[in-house]
């Protein structure tokens, strides 16, 4: 495999760094995060369109770019430098994977060229606090553990015997761009008690009994949206196959992770070099304070996770399967950078309206929602088999673990000569 980027895969990164250098500064963030939308429209349709942000991981027969994995990792590592706040992981890192696995002939034909365009944004809508579990990121996405369960929460869907179609009902509380996407993917239940099963149905923005109302964040670069379904008319997306429904999941969890920890990376560095500018000309006792060896040593250490979680991330843009471990080594640095950010711009920034809290805000919120880091190494280490099945006894260790692992009549696995325990050894 070779994992030099392409002159294609640099011109992406070279073409968006300068265009949100121009259009993402700190202010311009903050603006375009408090409009109704929660993002700039006109920047968004430059990424979409112009640049083809939108379609960059589709097919070029379903109107997209045709790349991989890796280009969307490569631009979403650049929107993370800036913060800027955009559909895009909503729309095109979550939803079109979805639609693109899921759905039949004339929704592909309907839906995935318009995504690609810029001229839709998508978003994927489960109930509660359950997306990185249903993404299969924090442990398996057993359908009744995180979408409700049956008649007990979530969102529930029935066939309407009178018009045809479904009918959605319930709630969803925390949906990434779940106010102003112009279509939804919602995760609902449906068979009763006796076929229980949850399945992704189609919910246009403009749904009669649809209710979408804006949540207040910690990260406003990252905004949610409360949706209430109060028998919404729904299309099933693509065929009634529950575990189908969860296997494009957990891919598309794989992919969101290396696209994430790319981003995580790229917020992380941002955040660094700004505290390198400031504490290369903030001055103490007539100095810079970053020619202090303690604070060289601090920023060393930074340096090298974020390094690190860059390395992880690159591998797992060529391989999503490793994207779990490489988002949590992400968010671990950008958490890091972030703090120090904090610390070392001193009282300023202490201040809440200092630039470095967007980093400090987008760090703690990313963890709420994909994370924390310690259950996304935990299921990764689960999934590696690092852990012993539950219920299994344990071994204890030393001689008697030796003797258990032993098959009955062979002899243990040591080497020649080595004296018996229950023999006497001369000294």
């Amino acid at each position: 495999m070779d994992a030099a980027f392409t002159a294609e895969q640099d011109e992406i990164r070279r073409t968006l760094r300068e265009l949100l250098a121009k259009r993402s500064g700190p202010e311009e963030v903050r603006a375009a995060a408090l409009t109704g939308a929660g993002y700039d429209p006109g920047l968004w349709r430059r990424l979409a369109r112009d640049l083809g942000l939108a379609g960059l991981a589709l097919p070029e027969a379903d109107g997209g770019v045709g790349g991989g994995p890796a280009d969307l990792a490569l631009a979403c590592e650049e929107t993370g430098r800036a913060l800027a706040p955009s559909p895009l992981l909503a729309t095109a890192v979550l939803a079109a994977p979805l639609l693109a696995a899921l759905a039949g002939p004339a929704q592909r034909a309907g839906l995935l060229p318009r995504i690609a365009a810029g001229e839709l944004t998508a978003t994927l809508a489960v109930p509660g606090t359950a997306l990185a579990t249903a993404l299969a990121l924090t442990g398996e996405n057993v359908p009744g553990e995180w979408a409700g369960g049956g008649r007990a929460g979530g969102v529930q869907a029935r066939v309407d015997m009178a018009e045809g179609g479904w009918r959605l009902y319930g709630e969803a509380e925390q949906v990434l761009d779940g106010h102003s996407a112009g279509l939804l993917l919602v995760a609902a239940h449906t068979g009763g008690f006796a076929r229980s099963r949850t399945l992704l149905f189609l919910v246009r923005a403009d749904a009669p009994g649809l209710v979408r109302t804006r949540q207040t964040a910690l990260d406003e670069t990252r905004p949610q949206g409360r949706v209430q379904l109060r028998e919404v008319p729904a299309e099933l997306l693509g065929a009634d196959d529950e575990a189908a429904v969860c296997a494009a999941l957990a891919a598309t969890g794989r992919l969101a992770a290396a696209v994430l920890a790319a981003e995580a990376v790229g917020a992380a560095a941002q955040a660094l070099a700004r505290t390198l500018e400031h504490v290369g000309t903030r001055e103490q006792f007539g100095r810079p304070i970053g020619s202090f060896q303690a604070v060289k040593h601090r920023l060393a250490d930074v340096y090298v996770q974020v390094q690190a979680a860059r390395s992880a991330a690159y591998y797992a843009a060529w391989d999503p399967h490793q994207g779990t471990l490489a988002l949590a080594q992400g968010l671990e640095a950008l958490r890091t950078a972030a703090g120090e950010a904090v610390q070392l711009h001193g009282g300023i920034g202490f201040t809440w309206e200092h630039e470095a809290h967007l980093y400090f805000k987008r760090a703690a919120a990313d963890e709420l929602l994909f994370g924390p880091v310690h259950r996304l190494r935990g299921h990764a280490a689960e999934r590696a088999g690092l852990f012993a099945p539950a219920g299994a006894a344990a071994v204890p260790a030393g001689p008697a673990a030796r003797a258990a692992r032993t098959p009955a009549g062979s002899a243990p696995d040591v080497p020649p000569n080595t004296p018996r325990l229950d023999q006497e050894v001369a000294v």
